[in-house]
C-alpha cells in the first residue's frame, strides 16, 4: 500500500508593481532535474527543519530576495510518484517579496509575471493550481490571519 511522504516545500513568491500583481517564476537550469521547464521555488527539507524553515531558507538560496509578508497557502501539492509507490504531499507557501532576484545555479532565468502567466509557465498542474489559488487570495485581501508565518529575525 502507498505511504504518504513530505520531503519538499513550493514558495509562491510575489508582488506588486504598479498596481499589478506578479509572481516570480524561474527556470531550470542545464544539468538540473528538469532542466529547461519553470517553475517556483522550492526544495528538500533538511532533517531538523519544519515546512516552514525550509521554505523560507529556499527563498533565500534560490532568489536572495528580502521577504515581507510569509504565509501557508490552506492547500498542498499532492500527487502519486508511481516509481516509489508514494502519495507526495507538498506544503506550499507564499512570500511577499522585493530586491532584485539573485539566482543561484539550479536556475538560469527568473520572470515576474501577471498570475495567470505565470501558472501557465509551470509544468505541473497542481503547481498552476495553488498559483492560481494564492493569486485569488492576495488579489482578495483576505489571507486568514491564521495563515501568517512570523519571519525569524534576521530573515531575508
Amino acid at each position: 500500500m502507498p505511504q504518504a511522504t513530505v520531503r519538499v516545500v513550493d514558495v509562491y513568491p510575489y508582488r506588486w508593481r504598479e498596481g499589478a500583481l506578479e509572481f516570480l517564476v524561474l527556470r531550470r537550469a542545464a544539468g538540473h532535474a528538469y532542466a529547461g521547464t519553470w517553475r517556483m521555488v522550492g526544495g528538500k527539507i533538511d532533517a531538523g527543519e519544519t515546512a516552514w524553515q525550509a521554505a523560507i531558507r529556499e527563498m533565500a538560496e534560490e532568489t536572495s530576495l528580502a521577504v515581507h509578508r510569509f504565509w501557508a497557502i490552506p492547500s498542498v501539492n499532492a500527487f502519486y510518484e508511481w516509481q516509489r509507490d508514494v502519495v507526495a504531499l507538498i506544503p506550499a507557501f507564499a512570500a511577499e517579496a522585493s530586491g532584485a532576484v539573485v539566482l543561484d545555479g539550479e536556475h538560469d532565468r527568473a520572470e515576474w509575471l501577471p498570475p495567470e502567466e505565470a501558472a501557465e509557465r509551470l509544468a505541473w498542474p497542481e503547481q498552476r493550481r495553488l498559483l492560481r489559488l494564492a493569486a485569488a487570495t492576495v488579489a482578495s485581501g483576505r489571507i486568514a490571519p491564521e495563515l501568517f508565518i512570523a519571519l525569524p529575525k534576521g530573515t531575508r
